[in-house]
């Protein structure tokens, strides 16, 4: 049996294929630890090596729209990962905010994922189990990121390619051991009504929106009761659902280059992003972060917030629009 230490440093070495194979393996699980994307494969031999602990956790993210009906806790008592434990982003979240699953504050968030047995040191992969091969996962990722835990990756094609793969899912679960974690906004990455009102004037900053095209549009509905879909003056539509293959792994650098190309999205300048509540515009955010972007900026109240607090004028539908 290798030294845990040793089997750590293997597996961490063997997530960063693609990397040069120069690399010392040490340097590559230097590498690893700040890679946005593990593999399946690399979670599983993680997982079969008893290397989740204080510096390995597993998430399970799994958040979906109230329409569908769906009780994520449940299906995290019934059926996750082995080792996995289940982060709400809504009971994670600004519960003073009237929209959902906002930030938390610096100190809620530490006390949250501390209780995960997350420290600073704790290398963080984030899961959920959407049929997308990811929903809220990413959304996860940019929070860690957010409050400046680089140790953080989405498992590629998630709870989906986990199970396609054949590996083992288990009802058991142990609450870990409490860490200490220290939280630190980069405030910078969060952005308000105001900032979004202000580029709207200034045309300086690319916002894309990540919801599908019909409510982009204004042509589909919006899930929540009374939010009209549409979109704000300015925003460039990339829906989430386009960044990922079949089996629902994220796309490959060359085929996202030519999505944001496409889009008309210049990834050498800034980039904030948008959708209906601040979750699955984070998928946008891991795409440009996988092509060297330093940090896309999240709108957190998003679409909901915009209908509520907008003026008509600054509401774009080719539907009917919201009233004066």
């Amino acid at each position: 049996m290798l030294p845990l230490f040793i089997l750590w440093v293997i597996l961490l070495s063997g997530a960063s294929a693609g990397h040069s194979r120069d690399c010392s393996r040490v340097n590559m699980a230097a590498q690893v630890q700040t890679r946005a994307l593990v593999s399946v494969q690399w979670l599983a031999d993680a997982v079969r090596n008893k290397l989740v602990g204080p510096k390995l956790r597993i998430l399970d993210t799994s958040w979906y729209l109230p329409k569908a009906k769906r009780d994520t806790r449940d299906e995290f008592a019934q059926k996750h990962i082995p080792g996995a434990s289940f982060l709400d982003i809504d009971e994670c979240s600004d519960s003073t905010s009237p929209y959902d699953h906002m930030l938390p504050t610096p100190s809620n968030f530490s006390q949250y994922v501390g209780d995960l047995g997350i420290g600073n040191d704790t290398h963080v992969v984030v899961y959920d189990t959407s049929d997308f091969g990811a929903f809220s996962a990413p959304r996860v990722w940019w929070m860690f990121r957010a409050f400046g835990h680089g140790l953080v990756s989405v498992l590629d094609g998630g709870m989906k390619n986990w199970v396609a793969e054949g590996h083992p899912v288990t009802s058991e679960y142990s609450k870990p051991e409490r860490q200490e974690f220290r939280a630190t906004l980069n405030a910078s990455w969060v952005k308000s009504f105001e900032d979004v009102m202000e580029n709207i004037r200034t045309k300086e900053v690319q916002v894309v929106d990540a919801r599908s095209p019909g409510r982009f549009k204004g042509t589909e509905p919006e899930p929540r009761e009374d939010i009209l879909p549409g979109h704000f003056p300015g925003a460039i539509n990339i829906p989430f659902t386009s960044l990922r293959d079949s089996s629902g792994k994220l796309f490959g650098p060359e085929v996202l280059t030519k999505i944001f190309k496409d889009a008309g999205v210049d990834l050498q300048r800034p980039l904030w992003v948008t959708c209906g509540s601040g979750v699955t515009a984070c998928h946008i955010a891991l795409a440009a972060h996988q092509l060297g972007h330093p940090g896309a900026c999240l709108y957190d109240g998003s679409w909901v917030e915009w209908f509520q607090r907008a003026s008509p004028e600054h509401i774009i539908s080719e539907g009917k629009g919201k009233k004066q």
